[in-house]
């Protein structure tokens, strides 16, 4: 291996390795602090809500720093999954995901159901633009992983690995059926949550295997 081929190799397996950081480091920020902060209940309160309050700022560190790794493990997937159509919208879609994360911890829910403390026991009768571009970029987040896991579902497929294309369809399926379905909104924050663990989990997965890939 020349020593042009061999720093290539190395870059790539770095960035493929930033999706393992990427897809751990938001649950478990995300979770310390919703187990931790007084007056934060999962049940009632959603995830994205801990950017708000006198330690917001650890969320919106959970939230950027995880877009920016996506990203760069976008690039990772550019470089190891091509060429084919899944080598090609996998990679931009986990990109999207990672733009849209950055875009979550940039614009914040407004204050709501008491929280943080202080806040309104209800809902606004108006969002705000920040509120709104938050959601946006919510969903944005999770539609894009949902839609990579399915196109790697059938990337699996054809590779004959049924496993993988089984855990990927599986995956994605049962993220979009906990957030985009017309459940009840009382139990949106617990939903969105699932959702957040199980798209993550993929991430790491998916940076595990293709790291073994390409090594």
């Amino acid at each position: 291996m020349t020593i042009v081929a061999e720093t290539s190799l190395r870059r790539t397996l770095f960035l493929l390795g930033c999706g393992t950081v990427a897809g751990l480091l938001f649950p478990v920020l995300s979770f310390g602090q919703a187990f931790t902060r007084s007056g934060f209940d999962l049940r009632r309160h959603a995830i994205s809500s801990l950017t708000l309050g006198d330690l917001g700022w650890l969320q919106v560190i959970a939230f950027v720093s995880t877009g920016v790794l996506a990203v760069a493990f976008a690039v990772g997937l550019w470089q190891a999954l091509r060429p084919g159509r899944a080598g090609t919208a996998v990679p931009v879609l986990v990109g999207v995901y990672g733009v849209a994360m950055v875009g979550g911890g940039i614009f914040v829910p407004d204050p709501a159901l008491g929280w943080p403390p202080g806040a309104p026991a209800g809902m606004p009768e108006q969002a705000s633009t920040g509120s709104v571009l938050h959601t946006v970029c919510g969903a944005a987040a999770f539609l894009s992983l949902i839609a990579a896991g399915l196109l790697l579902a059938r990337r699996f497929a054809g590779q004959g690995d049924r496993g993988w294309a089984l855990y990927s369809a599986t995956s994605g399926a049962v993220a979009l059926v906990l957030t985009a379905l017309p459940w009840s909104e009382g139990s949106a924050s617990i939903r969105f949550a699932v959702g957040a663990v199980l798209i993550s989990g993929w991430l790491v997965a998916l940076s595990w295997r293709t790291r073994d890939e390409v090594a």
